[in-house]
């Protein structure tokens, strides 16, 4: 599969389609058991309060991975991504109830570089505030 964006269609701040994702404590157990990753200050309340965390927070890289389901989305292959970095600003803090929280996630073109390649900046809040920072993808279009 390549991808299904053609280089050059693609304008600097071009918008992706923004997306919105739902994370609840039946999500965090899931991606503890597929991560390996139980740490209790994803699922004990108790604890990360204990050690200064307002509530339950999601997993850092489960959140990644979250937000660069906008740019998979959008060119069609994940094997498109050449690159892909954040820096983690705020925790994803998931309440226990039926709601839990939402990670709202927009992006845009910032950059067209050589060899087919473009800078998609992402954009990632919960809760109202900025959760990922210098959130970029180096994808490689057709």
């Amino acid at each position: 599969m390549t991808a299904k964006i053609a280089y050059d269609t693609v304008e600097v701040g071009a918008e992706l389609p923004a997306q919105t994702f739902p994370v609840t404590r039946a999500t965090l157990v899931r991606y503890a058991g597929a991560s390996g990753d139980f740490n209790p200050i994803h699922w004990n309340e108790k604890f990360a309060k204990e050690v200064g965390l307002p509530d339950v927070i999601a997993h850092g890289m489960f959140t990644m991975a979250e937000a660069i389901r906008v740019v998979t989305d959008w060119v069609g292959d994940p094997g498109a991504i050449v690159e892909y970095g954040v820096r983690f600003t705020r925790p994803v803090v998931v309440p226990n109830d039926d709601q839990g929280a939402l990670v709202e996630v927009s992006g845009k073109v910032g950059a067209k570089l050589d060899d087919n390649t473009v800078r998609v900046d992402l954009t990632a809040t919960s809760g109202g505030q900025k959760v990922l920072g210098m959130s970029r993808a180096l994808v490689r279009l057709a």
